[in-house]
């Protein structure tokens, strides 16, 4: 299987494609691509059995798409936690780097390297890290355009991704989290988050790739 194609399955599994389908329009949004290059690698993903597709509604994985993705993240994010852990990288800068080893990675070098790091269940992003050949189901939550004004809430989990991570260290909110949700602008505008050392203004775009937890 080819990086691309592993970079699809884990996407549309981080955006709870085990579960639900997931858009076109998400997967657009998520990887940078234009909406044909997704709609062309949906389709050869449903012919080798990977995802299933509806119209209107978006993709699904499949049992071999989940443990193939599965399978992805686990290295991936066991990657981050070294990275973070023992060679000092923030959590925006280990994507690259953890994107280019999961692809090396064999199933005795995550098993041995999930050892050294004494069986993390988290990634820095917030995403739980599968045990070998376990499935990973992600606990199921609203992002933060889910709720509304005046809702205290945990940043919980934020989507795995470049241009995101660098943007949430850029406005200063991090895993873990507590805020109010002071304002949620129209037209998806920005919602403003606060708590009592800081007020953020976090885009729609990004709230909606961000993960929480009411409290």
């Amino acid at each position: 299987m080819t990086p691309n194609r592993e970079d699809y399955l884990k996407l549309i599994l981080e955006l709870g494609g085990d579960e639900n389908s997931v858009s076109n329009k998400q997967i657009v949004s998520g990887l940078g691509v234009s909406a044909a290059s997704v709609s062309e690698m949906i389709s050869k993903l449903v012919k080798e059995g990977l995802v299933q597709h509806s119209p209107y509604k978006g993709a699904q994985l499949t049992e071999d798409g989940l443990k193939k993705a599965s399978a992805l993240i686990r290295k991936h994010r066991l990657w981050e936690v070294f990275l973070v852990e023992h060679l000092n990288f923030t959590w925006n800068e280990v994507h690259d780097d953890a994107e280019v080893l999961e692809h090396v990675t064999s199933s005795h070098l995550a098993k041995q390297l999930e050892e050294y790091l004494n069986h993390p269940s988290y990634c820095p992003h917030g995403g739980m890290i599968p045990k070998e050949n376990q499935i990973i189901h992600e606990k199921l939550r609203e992002t933060l355009t889910g709720y509304p004004v005046n809702t205290k809430v945990r940043i919980a989990r934020v989507l795995d991704e470049k241009d995101l991570l660098d943007y949430l260290v850029s406005i200063d909110l991090n895993i873990h989290d507590e805020f109010i949700i002071k304002d949620i602008a129209a037209y998806e505008g920005p919602i403003t988050l606060e708590n009592e050392d800081k007020q953020i203004a976090v885009s729609y775009k990004a709230a909606s790739t961000i993960f929480v937890d009411k409290l």
